[in-house]
């Protein structure tokens, strides 16, 4: 294990090292680690190198003594100044992103190549630390998307799509490339044009330069203020990266499946939209035992799959009720799940088309389910309190403990219908100990959590709508309802 250990931090370390080389001439600034500048500068802006060497006072426009010549400034210079405000602006100053963002802009508004040079000094090296800490394309959209507003949120994009062009796409994991066109990051900029992207970004969005230091800014504060995730993508540039794709589910299955759901939400009569839905997810289930009955056979002797891992990100508010429908959807597809509350993601392990079922129906039915709450309206009590809160909740976690109910019947019938049940109750063993395993190696700490009810009317409305759910195929996790 320490052996093992060394070599993933030998390996971090020469991705580093490329990666500085490929953009020469930044320096390291925060490239090293999340929260430290290599510099040497007063990161808290207090007389360190980054202001003081062109005139910069604290956060303040100030000239160089007498008798001295101000130093000629350089692209690494300015991007520790950028880092600075970007820590001062993460511990609580404001303002502190607009008003460096403007002084930058004003001292240097007769060079704005090297303003460019200095903000891909500052950001690229710091998008590389996050996936060395275990993020993801996808992970740092959906974290953005909650602390930025939609302009630095469009800007991190950018600087994902400008950072992933400095790896081969032998090196690029399948997952992660999808994870790329997920969340749109192109370059759609001239890279040879002068002052690159920073430069054609501000007239993209007319903006002043000021104004795209600032978004600049923010952005490099949430960067900075990055935790270490377990890692569940191979980070490009890594050897493990260059495994084999990944295995997915068979779309002519997936077709017939959305065809039974579009008939289910089509229909008026309760009833045969359970009936329709029963049978899809039934599909579904069988789909994943008999193809791991086939696997078992193209493998015998062998080891089975290994495990993968994938985050759900779910939406405000209710995280920790929607992340139970998660986790009765993943049980009853052998999967196993990890709720980060505070980040507001669900971690899901299993084997890699489980891994794709359960992210499809957690989909549909976060979406069902929220629709379904929302519609019941406001919950005020007879004293004039108003119990909606309460309500959703319970509604939410009814919902969840319905539909576990629900998919494991629909497992059962599935296995049993399974022909060689002697071949594939021990693949399922082996491949438990295989989830168990990568569970234990990720989650050493995990606790369990238990929930209750405090409304009684949101609990029985919700194992209602959960009889009645459709089971809806859409491509991403959707947004809850307030």
């Amino acid at each position: 294990m320490a052996q093992r250990d060394r070599q993933q931090r030998a390996a971090a370390a020469a991705r580093r090292r490329a990666h500085r080389r490929a953009h020469a001439g930044c320096g390291s600034p925060g490239s090293d680690s999340l929260g430290s500048d290599s510099s040497g500068s007063d990161s808290s802006g207090s007389g360190g190198s980054g202001f003081a060497s062109f005139g910069f006072g604290r956060f303040g426009a100030g000239t160089a003594s007498a008798g001295t010549s101000r130093a000629k400034p350089s692209a690494e210079t300015i991007s520790t100044v950028l880092l600075s405000a970007a820590r001062e602006h993460g511990a609580g100053d404001s303002e502190a992103g607009a008003r460096i963002a403007t002084l930058v802009a004003e001292r240097f508004a007769d060079q704005p190549v090297l303003v460019a040079a200095a903000v891909h000094c500052a950001v690229a090296p710091l998008v590389t630390a996050a996936w060395e800490r275990g993020w993801a394309p996808e992970d740092l959209h959906q974290v953005a998307r909650r602390r930025l507003d939609a302009v630095a949120v469009g800007y991190l994009i950018d600087a994902i799509a400008e950072e992933s062009q400095c790896y081969a796409k032998a090196t690029v994991a399948q997952r992660w490339s999808e994870d790329l066109g997920q969340i749109g990051a192109v370059v759609w900029w001239e890279p040879a044009q002068t002052g690159g992207h920073l430069l054609q970004w501000v007239r993209r969005h007319a903006r002043s330069l000021a104004d795209a230091l600032s978004t600049v800014i923010q952005v490099l504060a949430m960067l900075l203020a990055l935790p270490v995730l377990p890692t569940i993508i191979a980070p490009p540039g890594s050897a493990a990266a260059r495994a084999a794709p990944r295995r997915g589910v068979d779309q002519k299955m997936l077709a017939r499946v959305r065809a039974l759901l579009a008939k289910a939400e089509s229909t008026t009569f309760p009833e045969e939209a359970e009936a329709l839905s029963t049978k899809a997810q039934e599909l579904m289930s069988r789909y994943s035992l008999e193809r791991i009955v086939v696997d078992s056979a193209d493998s015998a002797g062998s080891d089975p799959y290994p495990a993968a891992a994938r985050r759900l990100w779910l939406d405000n508010p209710y995280v920790a009720a929607k992340a139970l429908l998660v986790g009765a959807v993943a049980e009853a597809n052998r999967c196993r799940t990890v709720l980060s509350e505070a980040l507001g993601f669900t971690t899901v392990l299993g084997d890699e088309v489980d891994l794709e079922i359960v992210e499809l129906l957690s989909t549909s039915l976060l979406v069902q389910a929220t629709r379904a709450m929302v519609s019941a309206g406001s919950q005020i009590s007879r004293t004039g309190r108003s119990r909606t809160r309460s309500y959703r909740q319970s509604f939410l976690l009814a919902y969840a403990t319905r539909i576990g109910e629900r998919l494991s019947t629909a497992r059962d019938v599935s296995t049993a219908a399974v022909a060689d049940s002697a071949r594939l109750l021990p693949v399922l063993a082996a491949r438990e100990r295989v989830v168990e395993e990568l569970f234990e190696s990720m989650f050493p700490q995990s606790v369990s959590r238990s929930y209750s009810v405090g409304n009684a009317a949101g609990w029985y409305a919700g194992r209602a709508a959960a009889d009645l759910a459709v089971l809806d195929t859409r491509p991403a996790v959707p947004s809850g309802g307030s």
